[in-house]
């Protein structure tokens, strides 16, 4: 909330800020008058944030979580450090696993008080999914490094300015006849900025939080039939969906994964295979003083864009 002021003035280093969550994120710790740096290899990114804080409260510097020998100068002055470095491809090794680490000894050695390292739900460090794996490696690198550091696992996070939620409403506008993957796969989305309220509760008070896992999930359990469904009637389509059988959906992602702009990557398969809920045995946003909100709750407006006559397409389809 933007009257909680236990930030105001301190250094707050967002690292892989300019992504998604970091720009929801910078938002809502500059609301509580927090100094920003925001350390991404492509910081011109979040360019967009800097008039929304004050004279000098955001600055901006490049960062490869890769390349630790520079990471002291990045980190260097800040009173809590965030990781949301993150990726699907790549050398998923240096960057979520050795890289998170890397970052959470550099924010010991510069004498941050707070770190929040972002991680995932389903992170396990003996996953044979790379994506999976390596989130579950880079928090117990964390956790070696900067021992009260807090961690935290958000489902998929959604927003008007996703690129989750804006692919299926572009998909859904487009054609007549989706087939849908993985239909029975269970997710449990959680609102970008109830995520980032959470975030700026730990790091606003590391002696409660420090040293503990949150899994941050919204309210409701979707199948992703389901969420697709939703996403239809938002925009008031007759689109036809077409669950795909496993084997089916699975074979797509074998044999077509590798290509460019294929549907899915054998590697997203799986993990939306496993689907992307709470396992219920850690706390989660309430024990950060966070009311998730449902989905429901924004969907019709965020489609309206997508409908035939945007806002003046008023008749619903039958």
């Amino acid at each position: 909330m933007a009257g909680n002021d236990v930030l105001r003035d301190r250094l707050v280093v967002l690292v892989g800020g300019s992504g998604f969550f970091g720009r929801h994120l910078a938002q809502e710790l500059l609301a509580r008058g927090a100094r920003l740096r925001i350390a991404s290899r492509r910081p011109e990114r979040a360019f967009a944030i800097k008039p929304l804080g004050a004279l000098g409260q955001v600055q901006f510097v490049r960062c490869d979580v890769t390349r630790p020998e520079r990471l002291g100068a990045v980190l260097a002055g800040a009173d809590a450090v965030v990781n949301l470095v993150g990726a699907f491809a790549g050398d998923l090794d240096r960057v979520q696993g050795k890289g998170a680490g890397a970052v959470a000894a550099a924010a010991a050695a510069a004498g941050a008080k707070a770190f929040v390292q972002v991680s995932a739900i389903g992170a396990d460090a003996e996953s044979a999914v790379a994506y999976a794996r390596t989130k579950g490696e880079g928090e117990a690198a964390v956790r070696q490094a900067f021992p009260g550091a807090t961690i935290v696992r958000p489902s998929l996070m959604f927003g008007p300015d996703d690129t989750f939620l804006s692919m299926f409403g572009g998909l859904v506008e487009t054609f007549p006849v989706l087939p849908v993957f993985a239909p029975g796969a269970k997710l449990q989305p959680v609102f970008v900025d109830d995520a980032a309220e959470a975030v700026a509760h730990a790091l606003g008070d590391p002696a409660a939080h420090g040293g503990k896992t949150y899994e941050l999930a919204g309210p409701e359990v979707l199948t992703m039939l389901e969420l697709n469904q939703r996403i239809v009637a938002a925009e008031r389509r007759r689109t036809v969906l077409v669950p795909l059988p496993d084997d089916i959906s699975g074979a797509i992602a074998a044999l077509t994964g590798w290509l460019p702009g294929a549907p899915i990557t054998r590697a997203q398969w799986k993990l939306l295979k496993a689907g992307n809920v709470a396992s219920g045995n850690l706390p989660g946003c309430a024990e950060l003083g966070v009311t998730p909100r449902p989905l429901g709750l924004f969907l019709d407006r965020w489609m309206t864009r997508f409908r035939k006559f945007g806002r003046f397409g008023t008749k619903a389809a039958a």
